[in-house]
């Protein structure tokens, strides 16, 4: 099993997940030509994806989904809060899950887990194989819960957002009610709660870790980099780090 970001940060999200030369997607927050290229910059060919599970509605996450699924005639998976938000409940190709369902998808086991997001029903997603290997995806999430932390223990990699600076963000450019929705419990980790819930899964097994949703506006990769280098015990420039714009290397999970 392995993964690749296609980008990530506020103007488009998707992690491409692929097992025994099939592939999955968490979320699509671009245009489906957008999609196909950088598909095409990963040598993926489009015909080999088979589902599209969907954290929430907000654009930078759903925007290409359906116009996507519909191209390729699969199945997109989200909670009924989203689907109702975004129109798709009569959608023939909607498929609906809920809080700890797990969907299985060519040998991939994919459970859903809630997250306190200023969102419909929003969710986040643990992937595991038939052999055991565990990759977990979060990512817009104001707060970290008991049920959260527990939800991703095990995980052999983690894709995880490091969104903000706190200084920054209150110093930055957006009006205060959207810092207040960013820093708030239902907006996004900060650096220093990415880091925290990395404290709080960490295991001998983890050996991959991506930050993502890095804010191009109110976050510094050198600050990620520097906090998460503490609590993952490595030099800040071994932390890896997603980009909006370009598609990351492929992250091989494999027997440890």
């Amino acid at each position: 099993m392995r993964y690749i970001s296609l980008g990530s940060g506020s103007r488009g999200n998707a992690t491409l997940v692929e097992y025994k030369g099939q592939h999955i997607l968490v979320d699509c927050g671009f245009s489906r030509k957008v999609f196909v290229q950088r598909m095409m910059a990963a040598n993926v060919d489009p015909v080999s994806l088979r589902a599209v599970f969907v954290t929430h509605e907000h654009g930078d996450h759903a925007k290409g989904v359906v116009k996507v699924c519909e191209s390729l005639d699969i199945p997109f998976y989200t909670s009924f809060g989203t689907a109702k938000r975004m129109g798709w409940l009569h959608h023939p190709l909607w498929q609906c899950i809920s809080a700890d369902q797990v969907t299985h998808v060519s040998g991939l086991n994919i459970r859903a887990v809630v997250v306190p997001h200023d969102a419909h029903e929003p969710l986040q997603f643990v992937i595991h194989n038939d052999v055991g290997h565990k990759l977990g995806i979060l990512s817009d999430l104001g707060s970290l819960t008991p049920y959260v932390i527990d939800a991703y223990q095990g995980c052999h990699a983690l894709q995880v957002e490091a969104n903000h600076d706190p200084d920054m963000l209150r110093n930055g450019p957006y009006p205060p009610s959207l810092v207040t929705r960013v820093a708030g419990d239902f907006g996004h980790l900060s650096n220093g709660q990415c880091a925290d819930f990395i404290q709080r899964v960490r295991w001998p097994g983890l050996r991959l870790v991506t930050a993502g949703h890095i804010s191009e506006k109110n976050n510094d990769r050198n600050l990620v980099s520097q906090v998460l280098a503490k609590v993952l015990e490595c030099e800040p420039h071994q932390v890896d780090m997603l980009v909006q714009d370009e598609i990351s290397p492929w992250y091989q999970i494999t027997d440890f």
